[in-house]
């Protein structure tokens, strides 16, 4: 007689996330494992192109060193980005939440709008983006061209305005990056239980308590995993001042060596953001959890 194998609910979940996970692993391990390795072997050492092979001698922490100790133009490119991220991401989940929970409302033309709100997602990368940027499409010039920054700053303290302006300016970069941070949203807003707002109604609360008590809570993972993705997004965007500084030094100066430590540097600074928005949401996420 044949036996059937049975699984547990939790067993088979497993073995579905295992699956799934796997392609990525793989890729990973064929594609991207050997190059990483190489990238941290060749920051510690010197190489030069001779007869059309690297030739490499090891000098420890002397590329580590320069960049820190030597190189002036490092340490304010990685703050001009991290600022930019700063004031990116924050605008972006804004704009993904108020866009995810218009889209969710039944109307006419739902899924044509959800289409118009990923689009740049599909046009808007790689050169496409870098050509646009180029010729200032990622920027709102009419507060230069209209003068409103001087009619604003009779009003507004340049120490407020100056932010206030740098935000207004990058919008068209915002919505360009919150395509895929809409559709995460999206799909957390079709998760949440109707039965829930309707006994929230019944006990008398108003659509902006429904929404702090109930959607706010339940979206908090969809909340994570858009702010990793909108954080990793902005940090490799071709846009961003600290890529262009490792194009230029690997692909234009030829300093591989340097490059590759310069790369890892902004590699580690990349981990230690992401690891602070873990222990940011580390406890909402389980308290969200919990809830569902």
């Amino acid at each position: 007689m044949k036996t059937k194998l049975r699984l547990s609910l939790r067993t088979r979940t497993m073995f579905e996330g295992y699956a799934f996970v796997s392609l990525w692993v793989i890729g990973f391990a064929v594609f991207m494992a050997m190059p990483l390795i190489e990238s941290i072997i060749y920051s510690f050492q010197d190489l030069k192109l001779t007869g059309g092979k690297l030739a490499s001698t090891p000098v420890g922490l002397k590329h580590y060193r320069h960049a820190f100790t030597v190189d002036v133009d490092l340490l304010p490119t990685l703050q001009t980005t991290m600022v930019k991220m700063i004031v990116h991401v924050p605008l972006i989940l804004i704009f993904s939440m108020f866009s995810a929970l218009l889209l969710n409302r039944p109307m006419k033309g739902r899924v044509f709008f959800r289409g118009v709100f990923f689009l740049p997602v599909i046009i808007a990368t790689g050169q496409t983006l870098s050509t646009l940027t180029k010729q200032g499409a990622a920027t709102l010039p009419i507060f230069q061209q209209a003068g409103l920054k001087e009619t604003l700053a009779e009003y507004i303290p340049l120490q407020l305005l100056n932010p206030l302006l740098t935000m207004m300016d990058s919008l068209t970069l915002v919505m360009w990056g919150a395509g895929v941070p809409i559709l995460i949203l999206l799909a957390g807003l079709q998760t949440v239980s109707p039965t829930l707002y309707e006994a929230a109604k019944c006990d008398g609360a108003t659509g902006w308590e429904s929404f702090w008590k109930i959607t706010f809570p339940m979206l908090m993972p969809m909340l994570f995993i858009s702010t990793l993705f909108s954080i990793v997004d902005s940090f490799t965007s071709v846009t961003n001042e600290m890529m262009r500084f490792i194009y230029e030094l690997i692909f234009n100066k030829f300093n591989f060596a340097y490059g590759a430590a310069v790369g890892w540097i902004y590699s580690i600074c990349i981990f230690v953001i992401i690891g602070i928005v873990f222990f940011l949401f580390r406890n909402t996420t389980a308290l969200s959890q919990e809830r569902r």
